[in-house]
This record gives structure tokens, sequence and C-alpha cells, in this order.
């Protein structure tokens, strides 16, 4: 469509770590367009530089060849007007602190003022289905919990952009079913550009709108899928011979990088 408008842009993007073992290729010649409302999976083998692309785009990484922009601008100037919340693959949440605080944190050092923090925390943590759970501390939560409050954490600045690094890969079937079901109802309230490290097809079939097959390294990308799956998708869709069509592509898409190498 041409009215789409590309918030995430890398272009003949190369990133090599130097190391005392020698130069390590992480990703080579990576091109790549995310629309507003993208749901973009990334999935690969272990290595293959999924992580080090979120990284590069959240200004954790310094890509080494070719551009990234988000926004129409570079990661930096993205990280300092807080284009984007970025979901690690723990919940990252301070022990010492309630889940209101945690999720306060940012907001505190936005310098933004009491009383809209407290708007901001009740409405993320409505959103993320923890309403109620605000003077709990992180301990008191489980594992499926305490990552739907990171979430919240990266919600409360409000960005349209949310970069997320595998955070339900640690949690069991059953919680990380539940998870996906959430994140895709909360991507539709809030219509959020999403990208999403996995390692699970499955997971990268069901959340997407487009699916990024990564080779092992040097990272490079085999194929994007654009998925045909309507938005609003229930669990059992899984069982539908659409939704195997494009597990089945993407785990060919997984075999050709290897057999590139």
């Amino acid at each position: 469509m041409n009215n789409e408008k590309s918030v995430i842009s890398a272009r003949n993007l190369d990133l090599t770590f130097q190391t005392n073992d020698g130069p390590v290729h992480a990703l080579k010649d990576v091109n790549l367009e995310i629309n507003a409302g993208d749901f973009v999976s990334f999935i690969g083998p272990s290595g293959c530089g999924k992580t080090t692309f979120l990284r590069v785009m959240a200004d954790l990484e310094q890509p080494t060849g070719g551009t990234v922009t988000v926004n129409g601008v570079s990661p930096e100037e993205a990280r300092k007007s807080r284009a984007y919340g970025y979901v690690f693959q723990a919940a990252g949440l301070y022990p010492w602190r309630t889940i209101g605080g945690n999720i306060r944190l940012p907001l505190e050092i936005m310098g933004i003022s009491k009383a809209e923090q407290t708007k901001r925390v009740e409405r993320v943590l409505e959103l993320v289905d923890l309403a109620g759970f605000e003077r709990k501390f992180p301990w008191q939560l489980s594992g499926g919990m305490q990552q739907r409050a990171s979430i919240a954490r990266a919600l409360s600045f409000d960005a349209d952009i949310l970069l997320m690094d595998e955070p339900f890969g640690a949690l069991d079937e059953i919680v990380r079913d539940h998870l996906n079901e959430q994140l895709l109802k909360l991507w539709a309230r809030t219509e959020k550009t999403i990208a999403f490290v996995t390692h699970s097809i499955p997971e990268a079939v069901y959340l997407s709108t487009k699916i990024v097959v990564m080779s092992p390294r040097p990272g490079r990308i085999t194929d994007v899928i654009e998925s045909p799956l309507p938005k609003d998708r229930p669990l059992d869709i899984r069982d539908t011979p659409a939704f195997l069509e494009i597990a089945h592509r993407v785990r060919e898409g997984l075999r050709a990088g290897h057999s590139d190498d």
C-alpha cells in the first residue's frame, strides 16, 4: 500500500565486532522496511544477529556500515526523543521497588509530574491486565506477570514503537500462549509498531504481520513473509492450513539460510 509510513528503515546494514580472536561479522547487507502499525518478528538460529539488529535500532550497538533510521532520524536521536520502549529477555524489575514503582522509574527520570505518573501507571497496568497489582513486589508475581509488568513499564512513556527481545522465551508453553494472546490484544488496542525477536516458529507466525527470517552468522535476511492471516487471531488459528503453510515457509527459509553457508 502506498500510504504506508515507514518507521524503521535499514539500508545495506553491516555490523562487525572486533574481538581478541579476530572480527565477528554479526550482520551483513541487511535491508528492511518496517511500517507504522506492523508487528514484525525476527527469527533465525542462535547467534544470527536478531538481537543485535534490535539493539542497533535501539542505539545500543553501532553499525559498521550502512544506515538505520527510526522515525526518519538516527537511532541516537530516536532514543533521546524516547521514540520506543524496549522489553528485554528478562523482566529486569528492581526487587526493592513495587510494580508501580518499577513502572514509574522511567517517568521519574523524565521529570513527569507525580499526578501524571499515577495516571499512566494505572493506564498501563490496565492494558497488561495487572490492575490492582501496583503495590505488589516483583517476587510476589509469577514469571509471566513479571514480564507483563516489564511490558507495562515499556508502554509507560507512550512511545509508538515497542522493541521486544524474546520476552517470553523463558516461560512455559501454557503461559507463553496466554501472553501471546494478550500481546495481540494489546497491539490491536494501542496500534503500536512492534519489532519482536523469537526462536519459536509458531510464536512468530501467530503474532506477526511480517516475519523476517535470518541466516546463521553473518546475519542476512533470507526471506520476508507478509502474513495473510487476519489481525484477529484466536489461538486455534494455529491448526489451520493457512497457518501451517506460513510455518512451513519459515522453516524452508531457515533451512535455505543454513544451506547458503
